[in-house]
């Protein structure tokens, strides 16, 4: 008897120890830890992070769970578009804020990561694109969630995903709902213009989340609901609708700030906005 009760105590022991130190994979579904994350720091929060981070367009690094100069810039700018102190740290407000404006796989990041493989984790770009070395890469989506069965693009216009269509409808509400039906096409448009230009991103989640691009991303205004008219007009502009004449740029002369984009070539208005070259 005093055999089995010691083999129970160091089974409990041990079982306690896993717990507490994360031995075993977590079972938690917030994101994130309560830990403050800071440069210096490693481990599995610093992937969530650094994945979040890549996910909307800040991080341009390798995925490896310590937080180093490349991600401290990273978060540092997502801050400073959000509204957020600008620190460096990834406390509370901060990774809430993060969390809500990104998704992350955590399954399918992992896994990546535990065969070695080097890849991306943009929004909108399909899970087998974004493996670029070992392994293919199968399974999931960057949206972070599983669908029941593979996304295709079969039924999709041009070819784009459905999160591409969403993301830029998302785009076009927070950007121009207020505009007419031309106006929120024109918007769709300079999206795919910019996809297009080897000036800018070459993927719509790029694009929309390149830091400073887009009003709508810096203001929180890109995770409003968008309405069907928008996303009439994303698919309009996807089929080859340019009422912009290929332009790149558009702004409000009424609200503008930068003189800098008073210099590009102006192509036309439509509504509220100049779009220009």
């Amino acid at each position: 008897m005093k055999g089995i009760s010691s083999k129970w105590k160091w089974l409990l022991l041990f079982s306690c120890i896993t717990i507490c130190f994360g031995i075993y994979p977590e079972t938690r579904t917030n994101a994130f830890s309560s830990q403050v994350i800071q440069k210096g720091a490693v481990g599995n929060d610093v992937i969530e992070l650094q994945a979040r981070l890549q996910n909307i367009g800040y991080y341009k690094g390798k995925i490896d769970g310590a937080y180093g100069w490349g991600t401290y810039w990273a978060l540092r700018n997502f801050q400073q578009d959000f509204g957020l102190p600008i620190d460096g740290l990834a406390g509370t407000t901060t990774k809430q804020k993060l969390a809500n404006a990104s998704n992350f796989n955590k399954a399918w990041v992992h896994e990546q990561i535990n065969k070695g493989n080097e890849f991306t984790y943009y929004g909108g770009v399909p899970i087998e694109k974004q493996v670029k070395a070992k392994g293919t890469g199968t399974g999931g989506t960057a949206t972070g969630k599983a669908p029941s069965k593979p996304t295709t693009s079969a039924n999709l216009p041009g070819g784009y995903s459905q999160n591409d269509i969403q993301l830029m409808a998302n785009a076009v509400y927070g950007e121009a709902r207020g505009e007419p039906y031309t106006g929120q096409v024109a918007v769709a448009a300079v999206i795919l213009n910019r996809v297009e230009s080897a000036a800018f991103p070459n993927t719509i989640s790029g694009v929309i989340f390149e830091p400073g691009a887009f009003t709508a991303v810096a203001d929180g205004q890109i995770w409003l609901t968008p309405n069907e008219r928008a996303k009439e007009a994303v698919v309009d502009a996807i089929n080859g609708w340019d009422p912009t004449g290929n332009a790149e740029y558009y702004f409000n002369p009424d609200t503008a700030t930068s003189k800098w984009i008073w210099s590009r070539e102006q192509i036309k208005r439509i509504g509220k906005h100049i779009f220009c070259k």
